[in-house]
Parts: structure tokens; sequence; C-alpha cells
């Protein structure tokens, strides 16, 4: 999932990655004027986004980022770069669920000039503020609705809350050449559209993008299509707003296939980035050895664009990873353990995702454990350097940073949410054995495949699969100051 911390696993270095980022804000451009609804709109089939169906829940750690009262079942970018002008302009269609009755729609989106809004095709107002875009009209609880939103403007970057040491502004970026590339995590999205920003609501997604001739668009999701210079995307599996993706730049593409068949697209500068090609065109061989600990890859296609970061994100079949890596073949092989890392989140965060922030430790846990997990099998390391290695990385992670359970909402992140639950899960492997504990995994990841969890649900989970009782050895992991001494599960 996402931009990591640099880690060391005795000789082999491993890197973290994570996104981020936090609030602030100007305010902007009210829209086209007020008129009331048409009670005789027509009336729109909601069926075919019944697959983005979620239920929203407030996150306490980003309170000020997204809403319950709201569950957006589809989203339909119509976006048109022009690197000239570094101008974005967008056409966003939201099918939303209302799960309360309202005086308004809220919704999360940087100061853009709003050019009209329509609810089910009737005009109304949409003013932009303090990055929320509030819709003034009436909607009622579980009666769909359809809200156009079109809006021009330079992208702008929120600030992100951590002190990672590859920490950037979150959201969309311009690059000095005119392009366009973003990481969104813990929030950003709102930074090129609409969104009800925060990961408990998931939705399908349609994204086109134009752009000027010789210059390529990529975006999360399954490539669906090109027409002239517009490029599309569709995401038939709900996503995360933080998983989405936007790159704009003159790009090489390459293409291979995966284990099954699966299609995958690699999108990267030549000469810029013509050194991580090797670990690129690995993608086949990490997929494979997921597969065989984690069950089938979750989504019908898979991909890379390089950027114009120091960090790396998961984001929903297409990867997004920063170039900006120091050019020694040490930093690029850790480049691609980090690349194994985002294609392990496939599994833990983008098809399984953690319902508020608080749990950001069941994301990146597993993540970081299979990528520490192949780093042992390759350089053939012993079971007790990787004991030993993660129980002295938790006891300095809990003394500078806390528990992984209650995370800091100003250290996003950083190193207490990888390593610890990665200590966590080892100790839950050496009780299991190899055979228990990836029975566990696998069916962890393919029986919630496309829903939120959170911690109660991982525990039932864990104690109903394995027939043991774990509810202690996971709760004091993620609670205690300090590290653990063994807790066996009874």
């Amino acid at each position: 999932m996402r931009r990591r911390v640099p880690l060391t696993l005795l000789l082999a270095p491993l890197l973290v990655t994570a996104c981020t980022s936090d609030p602030a804000a100007p305010a902007a451009g009210p829209s086209a004027p007020t008129t009331t609804p048409s009670p005789t709109a027509p009336a729109v089939d909601y069926t075919a986004w019944q697959a983005g169906r979620s239920t929203p829940v407030a996150d306490t750690i980003y309170p000020a980022r997204g809403t319950d009262a709201l569950d957006v079942l589809h989203y339909d970018l119509t976006l048109d770069w022009a690197p000239a002008t570094k101008t974005l302009a967008g056409t966003a269609t939201l099918r939303i669920r209302p799960t309360k009755d309202a005086p308004s729609l809220v919704l999360d989106f940087m100061p853009y000039q709003v050019d009209g809004v329509t609810l089910d095709d009737a005009t109304v107002t949409g003013t932009v503020a303090k990055e929320k875009l509030t819709v003034t009209a009436p909607v009622v609880a579980d009666k769909p609705v359809t809200l156009v939103v079109k809006y021009h403007g330079t992208p702008k970057t929120t600030p992100m809350p951590s002190h990672r040491k590859d920490v950037e502004d979150l959201g969309l970026t311009v690059t000095k050449e005119g392009g366009l590339w973003t990481m969104q995590e813990p929030f950003g999205a709102f930074t090129w559209y609409p969104a009800n920003d925060q990961p408990s609501d998931e939705a399908l997604y349609d994204i086109r993008v134009t752009v000027p001739a010789g210059w390529s668009a990529i975006a999360s999701g399954t490539p669906a299509g090109q027409s002239g210079t517009t490029f599309t995307y569709r995401s038939a599996d709900p996503v995360a707003s933080y998983l989405t993706t936007l790159a704009v730049g003159k790009y090489q593409k390459l293409t291979a296939k995966g284990p099954r068949g699966i299609p995958l697209t690699f999108w990267y500068r030549k000469g810029a980035d013509d050194k991580l090609l090797p670990y690129l065109k690995k993608s086949p061989q990490y997929l494979a050895w997921l597969e065989k600990k984690f069950g089938p890859y979750p989504f019908p296609s898979g991909g890379v664009v390089v950027v114009d970061s120091a960090s790396g994100m998961e984001t929903q079949q297409m990867i997004t990873m920063g170039r900006k890596i120091e050019n020694t073949k040490a930093r690029r092989d850790r480049w691609g353990g980090d690349l194994l890392h985002e294609y392990a989140h496939q599994w833990f965060g983008d098809s399984v995702t953690p319902t508020t922030w608080t749990d950001l430790w069941l994301n990146e846990g597993w993540a970081q454990y299979a990528q520490d997990l192949y780093t042992k099998e390759t350089l053939h390391l012993s079971d007790a350097s990787l004991d030993r290695y993660l129980r002295d990385a938790d006891a300095a992670m809990r003394k500078k940073l806390g528990p992984p359970g209650k995370p800091n909402p100003k250290n996003f992140a950083e190193g207490n949410v990888y390593l610890c639950p990665e200590a966590m899960l080892h100790e839950i492997h050496q009780q299991l054995g190899d055979k228990a504990f990836f029975a566990l995994a696998r069916a962890w990841v393919q029986d919630q495949r496309n829903t939120q969890q959170n911690r109660a649900s991982f525990i039932a989970f864990v104690n109903k699969q394995t027939g043991r009782d774990f509810t202690k050895l996971i709760n004091t992991w993620l609670d205690s100051k300090t590290t653990p001494k063994p807790i066996k599960a009874t």
C-alpha cells in the first residue's frame, strides 16, 4: 500500500513506503445558481453500481476527511489535462446513496473553479470552501441521486501528516515538464475530483483522461481502450479513494503476462527509468510468489507507473512507484523489494481494506511480512535471524512511536504500523506452522474480498479459522507499550 519507511533486515535492506496528507484550505468558487430539483427527473437504475455499495464509517484519526452521511456507488470522471497552462478540466458524475436525510451533500474537494452542478439533472448551488464541496439540495436516506460537477483549475497538493523520511505533499502534483502524478494516503483524492475521501466508502470507477498528442494518461483500474489521445480505465471491483491514481507524462509502455495470463502494463520514461526495468520485468515472478502464499491475485489486471516521487503506493491495479532512488544497485534492489510490498497490498489493503485508519496496521503488517518473508527466502536467511530482527525492531518502534493499534494522527504510516504488527504475525506464524498460517492468510483475503475490515473482525476470523483463541495475543501486540513476551493461544 504505500510509501514506506526505509528499514534493514540483517544484510537485506528493506524499504517501506506509504502516502499521506493532512488538511489545509483556502476556498473558492460557487457554481451556477440554485434551482429546485425537478420532481419529474428521469428514473435511474442504480443496480448496475451496487457492487460499489459500502457502509461508511466516520474516521476518528482524520475526522475532517470524508463523511458517513453518504455512500458513493460510482465515480465517472472525464478529465482533460492541458500541460501548457497547467489546467485540469473535469466533469465528475457521482452516483450517491445518502445514508441519512440531510439538507445538503458534502464532499471533499480542492478549491477548483466550479463551472456547474446538477443533482438529478436539476441545476443546484455548489460552493467550495475549506476543501469541502457543499451542494445545497435536500437528500433522503437510501434514495440514490446523481450528482454532476463541472470544474477547472490548476491542481494543488495538501500536506501529509507524517514525519517519514520520504514525506511529500499529497494529492495531484504537477511536474516540471507539465505532467501529473499523485499519491494520496490517507487522503488527497479530493485534489483532483470531488470525493468521499476516507477508506470505508469504496466505489466503482470509470476514468477517461484526454491529453495532448505525444503524452500518455495512466489511471487505476483496468485499461479499457484508447481513442485518439483519450485514455480510459474502469474499476469493476470497488476502490477506496486513497487507492486511485492518475499520472500524465511522456511515457513508454511495456506489457507482460502474470500468473494465469493476468495482463500487466508498465509505464516508464525512457532514459530516466531504464535501470528500473529489470525490477518491473520481475513482476510476474513477484506475483507468482504471492499467489503461492495468498491465493489468486484479486483483480483482472495489474501494472506499475513510475513517477517523480521518493515513495511508492499500492494504488489499485496500477501501482505508483517513485523513481527518486540513489543510483546504486543496492538501492535498486531495495526498490524491487518495495515493489513486491506494493503488490502484496493488492491483497492486503486493496481487496481487503481497513474500515478506518486506526487499523492501518492490518494493511502494513501483512505487506511488510510478505516482503520480509520473500527477502528471507531469496537470501536464505534463518528463522532465528528474522525473529531477532523483528523483536529488536518492534522494541525500537514502540519506544519511539507507541503501539500500532493506537496510531498518532501526526505520525501517519510510520514504522510502528509496519514492524510491530509484522512481529505479531510472525508469532502467530510460529505457533501455527507454515501450512495452517498460510491457510489462514489465504482464507482472510479470499473470503473477505472487496470488503472493509477492522481489528474485531480480524480477531474473530483468526479464532474461527484456527479453532484457537488468539484474542489476547493480538490485542496485546496491538496495544502494549513494550514488546510482548510470547503469548500462547489457547
